[in-house]
């Protein structure tokens, strides 16, 4: 098998890469930066530039699928400019591999592409499944609605579309986890407001794992990318402080605190979504980390 990465060295494009591997796929990828690309045997970079509407076509050739993780992190501050950076890094680089796949022979069959939880309402009561239709009213509703809207369009070429919705991702070397642990580590750990916001977190490890079963197993339609045991708030911060054996003093951190540190993206730190991964089990999927202190015990040893 062949397949085509986009976002590939990102956190979980490298994940996913390093499994491929493992596996004897032969990957793809698309890269912005000239000085990323390499070739070799089974791992090839193609330039392209979707602000301009650049792609090297050749990227297409043997390929049998696409893991799409192209898009500008969510973790910075929201001003209007980088709002729409967001949006155009998911949106505008759907829309050109779309375009390159109607313009070009092809031999490529699904497209495996990432999504998000955001989606979802703000809830302490919800528990999600992938066929709920409560979304949220907020930035990141917006950005994954207007995401999926875009990959749901390869449909209309005869591929079969799977999107993972991806949870609070936990690595070692990347993503929120050292943020999260930073301040328990210099002794100033706390929660966030109340602490009973529901985190559906999964370790970058089961989520490269999923996305080759839901390419290797050929699923159609919406994946919750999260592990089966979402945790609140307060309980992912006392276990990340157990596992590193550092107590937890400090009241929990007021909202209006990290409103005026972080703007409007402070809402990523206070909003609760509960979010089941019953179908990808039921499809027989199995997770290597079900709970999130053997989790976090792996990635902080």
């Amino acid at each position: 098998m062949k397949v085509l990465i986009t976002g590939a060295t990102g956190l979980i494009g490298q994940e996913i890469v390093s499994r491929c591997h493992d596996k004897n796929i032969t990957v793809h990828f698309l890269t912005t930066s000239r000085n990323k690309l390499e070739t070799k045997d089974n791992y090839r970079g193609f330039y392209w530039n979707p602000n301009k509407g650049e792609i090297d076509v050749n990227c297409l050739n043997g390929v049998d699928a696409i893991i799409n993780l192209v898009g500008a992190s969510i973790a910075k501050r929201w001003t209007a400019d980088y709002k729409k950076q967001v949006i155009d890094s998911r949106v505008k680089t759907a829309g050109l591999l779309l375009n390159t796949l109607k313009n070009n022979e092809h031999s490529i069959k699904q497209i495996v592409s990432a999504s998000a939880i955001g989606i979802y309402a703000d809830s302490l009561t919800n528990y999600y499944e992938e066929s709920s239709e409560e979304f949220g009213g907020g930035f990141l509703t917006e950005v994954v609605s207007l995401w999926e809207t875009a990959v749901d369009e390869f449909q209309t070429l005869g591929l079969k579309v799977s999107k993972i919705r991806i949870g609070l991702v936990l690595a070692s070397k990347g993503g929120a986890l050292p943020e999260i642990v930073k301040p328990i580590k210099l002794g100033v750990g706390a929660a966030f407001g109340t602490g009973h916001q529901w985190q559906s977190w999964i370790h970058v490890t089961d989520l490269a794992n999923m996305f080759l079963y839901v390419l290797e197993k050929g699923i159609n339609g919406v994946i919750n990318g999260v592990s089966p045991n979402p945790v609140t708030n307060v309980e992912l911060t006392k276990t990340a402080a157990n596992a590193l054996g550092r107590p937890l003093f400090l009241p929990n951190i007021p909202k209006f605190v990290m409103k005026l540190v972080l703007g409007e993206m402070h809402t990523i730190l206070f909003e609760s979504q509960r979010v089941s991964s019953k179908k990808i089990e039921n499809l027989g999927f199995f997770f290597k980390y079900h709970h999130l202190e053997p989790a976090l015990e792996d990635l902080l040893k």
